[in-house]
């Protein structure tokens, strides 16, 4: 069953489509890590906090794991995922170096006023932010930068591909809860200046660069 009540993060009650409703408050309790990787979910207890039947849980639950953030263990229920390992870890950047070289360089081939002018703004929101950053802020900017290079490219499929594994990097980095550098946003700014630019080559060079060590500073925590 789930440690101690998260009630306090779910207020007010559920007033729209419960089930839609019951997914985005539980994808939002996992993704801020108030329900940690591996622990269990009793679907009666968090109907209770969410206000809703059990229905609703079991369906948004039923969602939840298609999506890879819990996993039904059988005759005992649900649980959130656990953390990435290390092998994970690499799998998911060997993925990303496939998908995101070629988004940014199709980003730069396109160079859509309305992509380049929103990529400019979300750099802008850092530029002025102090170091360290906090790693809730520095991998929600982080999502929202890559995820506007996809929409960039116009590839819905790298878009959705993206949603669906970011998810699991970002609850890493806030598993090791600490603060960071603006190395991220420095190397975003390269592969920006080049998408602006429209230089094909040199954004996907710099989103390779970037993920390189990107990379590497994840992995820092296992040395």
């Amino acid at each position: 069953m789930l440690e101690g009540s998260f009630i306090g993060a779910l207020q007010p009650a559920l007033d729209g489509p419960r089930p839609t409703e019951a997914h985005q408050r539980l994808r939002a309790l996992i993704m801020a890590g108030v329900i940690p990787p591996g622990q269990r979910i009793n679907i009666e207890d968090a109907a209770r906090q969410l206000g809703v039947s059990p229905t609703p849980v079991r369906e948004a639950l039923a969602g939840l794991e298609s999506e890879g953030l819990v996993v039904k263990v059988p005759l005992r229920g649900y649980r959130t995922t656990e953390l990435l390992t290390r092998d994970e870890l690499v799998e998911l950047y060997e993925l990303r170096n496939v998908l995101e070289p070629h988004a940014a360089a199709a980003a730069a081939r396109r160079r859509d006023p309305g992509s380049v002018q929103a990529l400019g703004e979300e750099l802008a929101t850092m530029a002025t932010r102090p170091a360290p950053l906090p790693a809730i802020e520095l991998s929600a900017h982080d999502e929202r930068l890559h995820t506007l290079i996809f929409e960039g490219a116009g590839n819905g499929l790298i878009t959705r591909t993206y949603g669906r594994t970011h998810c699991h990097l970002h609850i890493f980095r806030l598993s090791y809860s600490g603060t960071y550098g603006h190395h991220t946003v420095d190397e975003h700014a390269v592969v920006v200046e080049a998408i602006e630019a429209g230089d094909a080559l040199a954004a996907e060079a710099a989103m390779r660069d970037h993920l390189d060590r990107s990379l590497a500073r994840v992995l820092d925590v296992f040395a």
